[in-house]
């Protein structure tokens, strides 16, 4: 368990396996790609808390969580964004629905995904509406195809709700949160080089093009000054139990 949120400690190709293995069964497997402003959110919102802890699977989407994982002596997680999990889902064929993001973009996203994987098979694409008013309208557009996943591009919290809301009503079980994962596919926003993303700077790299983006990496810092908070704290109690035993 790290501060706000629990991840599991398992590899893209570990989480494709539960996640067709939840398909064939039949059964609900809602995927969280979680990131530090996933931990931090879950702190104070105890609605989206509850509906992660309730997630069948939660990825280690950001590498502040990898990083806090090693920090805090709570194993060795493997980063798996949802970059990954829809490359590798696509990559093995299974029928994808792409739901969210700005008009356009899912369609854009889709072409580049069967134009990268031919084996990709894209069951169907749409904006949609991420409240509630669009609930109706989204399932039976979903339920109308072959669709066995549904990626969800409408961003923290609102995806989270979305697939808490709707999951149970699909005839598809699987639901994935990929945040903006479709503007990344459809080259709307570019992501950061490779050497970047192997050392976590991504967020730097996302601020120097998004200077918007700065309440964001705020929330990343929040979450390392408390991970940093975490640990001082652990070596302490741990450093009196020890003298204490002596």
């Amino acid at each position: 368990m790290l501060p706000g949120v629990a991840v599991d400690a398992a590899t893209c190709d570990e989480y494709v396996l539960r996640i067709r293995a939840a398909i064939a069964a039949r059964a609900r497997c809602h995927v969280v790609t979680a990131n530090p402003e996933y931990a931090m959110r879950c702190r104070r919102d105890a609605t989206l808390r509850e509906i992660v802890a309730r997630a069948e699977i939660v990825t280690a989407d950001g590498a502040g969580l990898v990083a806090a994982a090693r920090l805090l002596d709570r194993g060795n997680l493997s980063r798996v964004t949802g970059n990954d999990l829809v490359a590798a889902l696509a990559a093995a064929g299974v029928p994808l629905f792409l739901l969210g993001a700005a008009p356009g973009i899912a369609e854009n996203a889709a072409a580049a995904l069967t134009a990268r994987y031919p084996q990709a098979v894209i069951a169907g694409t749409w904006a949609g509406d991420a409240s509630a008013a669009g609930d109706c309208e989204a399932r039976r557009r979903i339920n109308a195809t072959a669709a066995q996943a549904i990626l969800v591009a409408y961003g923290m919290p609102k995806q989270d709700h979305w697939i808490a809301r709707n999951l149970p009503h699909l005839d598809a079980t699987a639901a994935i949160g990929v945040g903006g994962v479709f503007d990344y596919l459809a080259g709307q926003v570019p992501r950061a080089p490779q050497w970047m993303r192997a050392r976590g700077l991504e967020w730097f790299y996302r601020l120097v093009r998004q200077p918007s983006r700065w309440r964001r990496i705020v929330t990343v810092w929040q979450f390392a000054a408390l991970v940093c908070a975490t640990a001082i704290g652990q070596r302490i109690h741990h450093r009196r139990d020890t003298a204490h035993n002596v």
